[in-house]
């Protein structure tokens, strides 16, 4: 056996690197790591200038619809017109026509501007007259008939003006406009500033827009949101008590029951694939199956809400499973060892703690289904409603709207009051979309358990 020769003293070898230096190798996965950070708060900065931006575009095109012009006038509720026969019998008075409220209006639009006091050259009769909305008189029928006992009286109410005088303290109409609009004049819009100037004309917040129906293409400062949140809601109703309990029960038997085979298999895979069908599918299979099988009403929320919830399953209980699947296994097995049943391993210790995973993956995919307009479209969701659906559950048969379908309304109407009223219908879609998110991570936070 020879020795190793042994190094000379004071001779170490140099090493070929070093941990304090970086060599080439290093600089470029160093310089890739800082490349990768830059393009990922690059994608997070352009995402968020993007949301700002939508949600911009959104609010200064929806803002509009939460505030409304009013006109303040003395109106004398003529007998003679109101209650020819001076009986105050309601079912009398109901004959008498919204024209003939119109009338009586007219006359104190005229006696109010001519008390003021205002002049402006060219004003013309017709001018005056439509400086109201036409909804105003049926506002005012509806308001003698629930009380009869005003006809004879002078009353004061505070009417809508119409939709181009509204428009252009809103900035949407101008002077050059309105000298090339039927609808409106330069001398109305002058009228209108005089008005105000009076304190007569005022702009206030317009809760009409959330508790009112739609309207008429001619009356775009009238419509408001009412049926079609209604609409929603018993949708919704009807998602979360037949999607919620059929999803979370099917999530817990194909998880935790269910036989690992050929069957449970293909059934994964389609509800899988059910999940990435697009909506409007589902919409067919509604129209097909809902109303010319079973012969259930169009337009009503029951068929939207049935829909609504074929399309949502498939989300509950992918993320259930995933939620399910998020416990730890010595969870069960610690329960079937201290004698536990399956049943009870899986209700009373499995099931509380998937319960936030659960919870969210439910209310995100509510707030999807909220969102949804195509199915809607194609089970006659599109038709105008002026009528509330009544409580459920008959209101649950009964043509309404909802505010996706709305949304979609309204943009395909020539007035540009509609857009603004569109846009403020998705501020509130958006509302509804932000608290239900709020309460997914609220539920989450409050029965999240840590192991």
């Amino acid at each position: 056996m020879t020795d190793l020769p042994m190094p000379q003293s004071g001779a170490m070898p140099a090493p070929k690197s070093s941990l304090m230096v970086a060599d080439a190798r290093t600089r470029r996965r160093n310089a890739a790591e800082k490349r990768f950070r830059l393009y990922g708060a690059g994608a997070i900065g352009i995402a968020m200038i993007a949301l700002v931006v939508l949600l911009s575009s959104i609010i200064s095109g929806g803002a509009g619809a939460f505030r409304q012009t009013y006109l303040s006038i003395p109106v004398a509720l003529d007998a003679e017109t109101l209650d020819p026969k001076g009986n105050r019998n309601l079912d009398e008075m109901s004959k008498v026509l919204t024209l003939s409220y119109g009338k009586v209006l007219d006359r104190a639009v005229e006696a109010a501007v001519a008390s003021s006091g205002i002049e402006i050259a060219e004003l013309a009769e017709k001018d005056i007259d439509n400086l109201v909305s036409k909804e105003a008189s049926a506002h005012l029928r509806d308001r003698v008939l629930a009380d009869p006992e005003l006809v004879g009286q002078t009353v004061d109410v505070n009417v809508l003006v119409n939709g181009r005088i509204d428009g252009y303290f809103k900035g949407r109409v101008t002077m050059e406009s309105a000298a090339a609009d039927s609808n409106t004049s330069p001398q109305q819009l002058m009228l209108a500033d005089a008005l105000r100037e009076q304190g007569v004309l005022v702009t206030r917040f317009n809760w009409d827009f959330i508790t009112n129906p739609d309207a008429s293409d001619q009356r775009p400062e009238a419509a408001g949101v009412g049926v079609a949140i209604l609409g929603s809601f018993y949708m919704m109703l009807v998602v979360l008590l037949l999607a919620v309990p059929i999803g979370v029960a099917a999530s817990i038997y194909l998880e935790e029951f269910a036989p690992k085979n050929r069957w449970t298999d293909v059934i994964e895979v389609n509800i899988s694939n059910l999940a990435a069908v697009p909506s409007i599918v589902f919409g067919i299979l509604g129209l097909a199956a809902f109303i010319n099988f079973a012969g259930l009403p169009q337009s009503a929320p029951i068929v939207g809400g049935l829909v609504l919830t074929l399309m949502t399953l498939p989300t509950i209980i992918i993320s259930t499973r995933a939620a399910l699947k998020a416990v730890p296994p010595s969870i069960r097995d610690a329960a079937l060892g201290v004698g536990a049943s399956k049943m009870q391993s899986v209700f009373h210790h499995v099931l509380p703690l998937a319960m936030p995973g659960i919870l969210t993956g439910t209310i995100i995919g509510l707030a999807q289904a909220l969102g949804e307009t195509a199915p809607l479209l194609l089970i006659g969701m599109v038709a105008f409603v002026r009528e509330f659906p009544a409580a459920p559950p008959e209101g649950l048969f009964d043509p309404a709207s909802a505010l996706p379908v709305q949304v979609y309304n309204w943009t395909q109407r020539a007035d540009p009051a509609f857009i603004e009223r569109a846009s403020g219908a998705i501020i509130v879609l958006l509302i509804f979309l932000f608290c239900m998110n709020l309460l997914a991570i609220f539920l989450r936070r409050r029965f999240e358990r840590r192991w």
